[in-house]
């Protein structure tokens, strides 16, 4: 397994400690490399300020100078203290050491300046039993030309004081990581303890199906936000389940009438048949009619079952600009056959709006037929489309003030139609569809004082169609 699939294998907090420990490192080494770097050149720029003021007198010079009884060697040594102090010709030369003491090396650069081409030269060499040094060349003087003067120091005073800092940056580091590490292993665990409430909610709600579990939420960060969407979702999944059970339980209720009454009038035709008793005409005439009649219903009641259980339901479909007048008047003519006896009458203004045809077809002959099943025989409608807002006035019996909230409510009839045929679904979907293009519904009494009620659909739209592109 390679190391980037090891790391994703980790748990998250231990994956986000060791991105806090593999950041605190890096920049725990970037600054204590450069605190080493800075302290040693600091060092070694106090070393070489040292070296440039040590001055060997005119007395030391010529000692040195007379030490070599064979001319001018290339390297004549002599130690004071803890310098060394080496005379340097610009020929070449076997240099000239004294007893017990290791020379140190001349370069090109210690040469240089004693052929007067180099005002001086600093550098770091190694003596000859390999002791580094660090050495500052400076010509001997006016009156001695060709011959400078080499100062060096052992690095102890550099290296030593840089091994213990290295060693103390090292340990400081290391705890430093290492603490750096359980700390960001402490934030994972409390920054991630409320994805651990999440996580052991969801596995709560998928092991046993409680939707009622909420996390607290505490602040206004990230993990609150998730922890509040997760309870508004539980919340809407708990709401629309109770819904789901609400409409089985409701359409059951509103199912078991009319299956009840089927299933008496089938069992009487049947047993007529199988005894050999005959129905008198009118009376199976009458069972006919109402077994018609229940089917009808059933028929009815399921379409508008279907219309609500459309898996996009609680989404508004694709919009088209349509002729509302032109589908009222549609309405109109389905409305006029199924209420001959009523006169209905129409006002209807050009108005263009965005909606889904056949549901905005659908809602407004529902709200006709309830206009026609309300109204008294031989009775009138009015039918106004003035301005987006359509209007569909019958002289029924009119609804409580009491009942007007509820209108809307799935499967709610009031107490004075029950006996009429109905599921107590045709205003709920009328009011999806009109709230899915933008407009809204309402029912109230007339304006007039007189019997019936009004149905007010207002849609936004234009009383001319929108310029085709």
């Amino acid at each position: 397994m390679s190391p980037l699939r090891r790391f994703r294998a980790l748990p998250l907090r231990s994956r986000l400690a060791l991105l806090v420990a593999t950041a605190v490192a890096v920049a725990v080494a970037a600054v204590a490399a450069a605190c080493w770097v800075t302290t040693r050149d600091r060092l070694t720029e106090q070393l070489d300020t040292t070296l440039a003021q040590v001055k060997p007198g005119e007395k030391a010079i010529s000692m040195l100078t007379a030490s070599c009884t064979s001319g001018l060697p290339g390297s004549i040594q002599l130690v004071t203290g803890p310098y060394t102090i080496q005379l340097v010709t610009a020929a070449d030369g076997l240099p000239c050491t004294v007893p017990g003491k290791a020379a140190v090396p001349v370069l090109d650069a210690d040469r240089a300046v004693a052929a007067g081409l180099r005002e001086e030269a600093t550098h770091t060499t190694k003596a000859d039993d390999g002791a580094p040094m660090r050495v500052h060349t400076a010509p001997a003087g006016p009156d001695r030309p060709g011959l400078a003067v080499s100062v060096a120091v052992p690095m102890e005073q550099v290296t030593e004081p840089l091994n213990q800092l290295a060693w103390v940056l090292l340990i400081v580091s290391g705890i430093g990581v290492v603490g750096a590490g359980a700390a960001g292993l402490w934030v994972a665990r409390a920054g991630l303890r409320p994805v651990d409430e999440l996580t052991e909610a969801v596995e709560h709600v998928a092991r046993t199906e409680d939707l009622t579990v909420r996390i607290p939420v505490d602040g206004e960060d990230e993990i609150a936000r998730l922890s509040s969407s997760f309870n508004s979702m539980a919340a809407r999944l708990a709401s629309s389940r109770d819904r789901q059970a609400q409409l089985i339980a409701d359409a059951g209720h509103e199912l078991r009438t009319p299956l009840t009454s089927l299933r008496t009038n089938v069992e009487l035709l049947a047993r007529s048949d199988a005894t050999g008793r005959v129905i008198p005409p009118e009376d199976r005439k009458a069972l006919m009619t109402s077994v018609k009649a229940q089917m009808t219903e059933l028929a009815a009641l399921i379409g508008d079952l279907q219309e609500l259980a459309r898996p996009d339901a609680a989404q508004p479909g694709p919009l088209q600009v349509v002729a509302l007048h032109e589908i009222t008047r549609t309405a109109l003519r389905r409305a006029r056959l199924r209420g001959p006896e009523l006169t209905i009458t129409e006002d209807l203004a050009p108005w263009y709006v965005r909606a889904e045809p056949a549901a905005l077809e659908r809602a407004i002959v529902n709200v006709l037929d309830n206009a026609v099943k309300f109204s008294p025989p031989a009775g009138a409608v009015d039918v106004r489309l003035h301005r987006g807002e359509l209007t569909v006035r019958d002289r029924g019996p009119g609804i409580p003030a009491e009942e007007l909230p509820h209108v809307f409510e799935r499967f709610w009839r009031s107490p004075s139609a029950r006996r009429l045929p109905g599921s107590g679904l045709g205003l709920s979907i009328v009011a999806r569809t009109v709230h899915h293009a933008g407009g809204h519904i309402a029912l109230r009494p007339a304006s007039d004082g007189g019997p019936g009620t009004v149905a007010a659909l207002t849609l936004p739209g234009a009383p001319t169609p929108p310029p085709q592109r």
